[in-house]
């Protein structure tokens, strides 16, 4: 396994890594790129969907609506026995309704970013495409009847989501990729 600094580097660390190098997806990236641009991170748009308005991103923000939500109803799923199924229910609806605001501030901020971030920004995308419509399969599961259908539906998203917001993270944290107010790059000033 290969290390770094006496540390071994995770499976996913290098995966990740190899994600960014991906040439492969610049077509799909090229292709995107103007239409998300100018839907989503230009002008007047892109300014309140980064969050420029508030200082910092939105998009964090948000996702904590969004997956919140779907953690949520999954618990209940879990321990809140038959019941619980209507609050679940509507707590998946409450992700989805949710869940495209989110994304078109994950848009605004992959407009600006780089080419590596862009690639890992797109299969990110892709992963909460596939967690939303599981969770819209299992609204519609539930709303048939379908209760243990929807909540097995879930439990996919749940999965989906997972994997896509370990890209987000990395984005985030180790990229450094997020609207914030240029008063955040210095510590010691203090802003009256």
């Amino acid at each position: 396994m290969e290390q770094i600094q006496s540390q071994p580097v995770p499976a996913v660390v290098r995966w990740t890594r190899r994600l960014e190098q991906t040439e492969a997806l610049d077509g799909a990236v090229s292709a995107v790129e103007p239409t998300i641009t100018s839907l989503f991170g230009s002008g007047t748009t892109g300014w309140v969907l980064r969050g420029e308005w508030l200082g910092h991103a939105l998009h964090p923000l948000l996702t904590d609506i969004t997956m919140g939500s779907w953690t949520s109803a999954t618990v209940l799923d879990v321990v809140g026995g038959p019941g619980s199924a209507p609050a679940a229910q509507r707590l998946v609806g409450l992700g989805l309704l949710t869940a495209g605001p989110t994304a078109w501030s994950g848009w605004a901020e992959w407009s600006e970013t780089g080419t590596r971030d862009k690639r890992v920004g797109l299969v990110h995308a892709a992963g909460n495409a596939l967690a939303a419509s599981a969770y819209a399969a299992s609204w519609l599961a539930r709303r048939g009847g379908h209760h243990r259908l929807g909540a097995l539906l879930a439990v996919g998203g749940a999965g989906a989501s997972g994997a896509a917001a370990y890209l987000g993270g990395h984005l985030a944290v180790a990229r450094d990729v997020g609207s914030r107010h240029p008063a955040f790059d210095d510590p010691a000033e203090i802003v009256a």
